[in-house]
């Protein structure tokens, strides 16, 4: 079916959503900090969400205490699942797919498996947030007598497992399913997964339920202390509203992972970055300027001329999109090297 059709076809239950206003996608803004409970806290951040332009406002803020960032008022679940949808699966599935499927989601995939098979060669390995298991696919091939699982709340777990791309799947929450899995694993994967979460702490414990004693936790995220994110300021891509619940500073996450019974045995930014913050700061200056793009949160299709304006400085858009990205591959070896680094990765022992 065209997008037209299904984004004509979603428009009216969006609309009737809208209706009510978005205060219910909000829980009640905290007075203390999710990671320490410290309650100096300052405003950080306000953005709105500039990938796909739902409505709605969203704040950051920052606790002077440890340094955690997070959005506060947080989303409600109501509100998880009004902008998670059609994101990853639906109108987006197929725009998400591409993006884990280009070459470099692929290298960076492969340097990831890497990192760990430079520690440990694990039997089972659980991939928490998988989506379509793409990270799995391409890490077999790095690991290749290794049995790969995922587990994700969206349908494309299900998929993956049916396209053969992971063993066996779990769809629902990790905090929910760990105690079935209890000492099941070798190692377990937290790719960009950790901030999207509304209790890391008890993501950090699933882990170590999953895990048998000696198995590996790897966990890649991005790093709320990067120079970028300071420069770029909301046009940073990482801030990500208002998917990303919570960013946790390194020294938060290797504190807290020793305290659950864990060893760090990799603490690094280098490997874990990824080269794309001028390109998607462009796109974003872009597309403030552009007239908005059909999509069923708005509340009518936008005029014919509309559509070929945009569509004509799209195209015209291009040339400086390719060249902010040629300046994001340039600066990487000396970015990477540096606090301009945008995410960062850890490997911990789980202590027998």
């Amino acid at each position: 079916m065209p997008d037209s059709e299904r984004i004509a076809q979603l428009r009216p239950s969006y609309q009737d959503e809208l209706t009510r206003g978005t205060g219910r996608f909000f829980l009640p803004a905290r007075t203390d900090c999710p990671w320490c409970l410290g309650t100096e806290l300052r405003g950080k951040l306000r953005t709105t969400d500039l990938i796909q332009r739902k409505p709605g406002e969203f704040v950051l803020d920052q606790c002077r205490g440890c340094g955690h960032i997070f959005q506060n008022p947080r989303l409600s679940q109501e509100g998880l699942d009004f902008y998670y949808r059609d994101f990853y699966d639906g109108l987006g599935a197929e725009t998400t797919a591409k993006m884990f499927e280009g070459n470099g989601s692929k290298k960076r995939f492969r340097r990831s498996a890497r990192a760990l098979r430079r520690v440990a060669l694990p039997g089972r390995w659980l991939d928490v947030g998988t989506s379509l298991g793409h990270f799995c696919a391409t890490a077999k091939e790095v690991l290749p007598d290794t049995e790969f699982d995922g587990l994700d709340m969206g349908e494309g777990v299900e998929q993956a497992a049916k396209e053969g791309r992971i063993q066996e799947a779990y769809r629902g929450l990790f905090v929910d399913l760990a105690d079935e899995m209890t000492g099941r694993y070798d190692a377990v994967s937290m790719f960009h997964y950790l901030e999207h979460t509304p209790d890391p702490h008890r993501e950090l414990a699933a882990a170590h339920t999953a895990l048998a004693p000696g198995g590996r936790l790897l966990i890649e995220v991005p790093d709320p202390e990067s120079l970028s994110g300071r420069l770029l300021g909301r046009l940073w891509l990482p801030w990500f509203q208002p998917q990303h619940l919570n960013m946790v500073p390194m020294g938060n996450l290797c504190r807290r992972l020793r305290e659950l019974g864990f060893t760090i045995e990799v603490a690094e930014r280098r490997d874990a970055h990824i080269p794309a913050d001028l390109a998607c700061a462009t796109w974003f200056l872009f597309d403030r300027l552009l007239p908005r793009d059909d999509a069923p949160w708005r509340p009518r299709r936008p005029a014919r001329a509309s559509r070929a304006v945009r569509f004509a400085l799209v195209w015209a858009a291009v040339p400086v999109l390719i060249a902010a990205y040629g300046l994001d591959q340039l600066i990487n070896p000396l970015a990477r090297r540096t606090r301009f680094s945008n995410a960062y990765r850890v490997i911990a022992r789980r202590d027998g």
